[in-house]
């Protein structure tokens, strides 16, 4: 295997946890359910959400930094 095979795994498996990742996340707004007060004030998953967060700009950035090497050509 070659240095560029091994990359490009790397940046497949990187664009498919991505693409789960961002599934995972909840919506942001609460639309009009937010109108009739069933807006939670006390969110026990807000670690959960954070941790989602972190995780998925992590993977943004491999994806993207590996996109850059890939199209660059700068691999032998």
């Amino acid at each position: 295997m070659t240095a560029t095979n091994i990359i490009q795994g790397i940046w497949a498996l990187s664009a498919i946890g991505l693409i789960i990742l961002v599934l995972l996340h909840s919506p942001k707004g609460d639309g009009i359910g937010a109108i009739g007060g069933q807006a939670q004030l006390f969110s026990s998953t807000k670690s959960a959400e954070d941790t989602l967060n972190r995780v998925t700009w992590a993977l943004t950035v491999i994806f993207m930094g590996l996109t850059v090497v890939l199209s660059a050509g700068w691999l032998p």
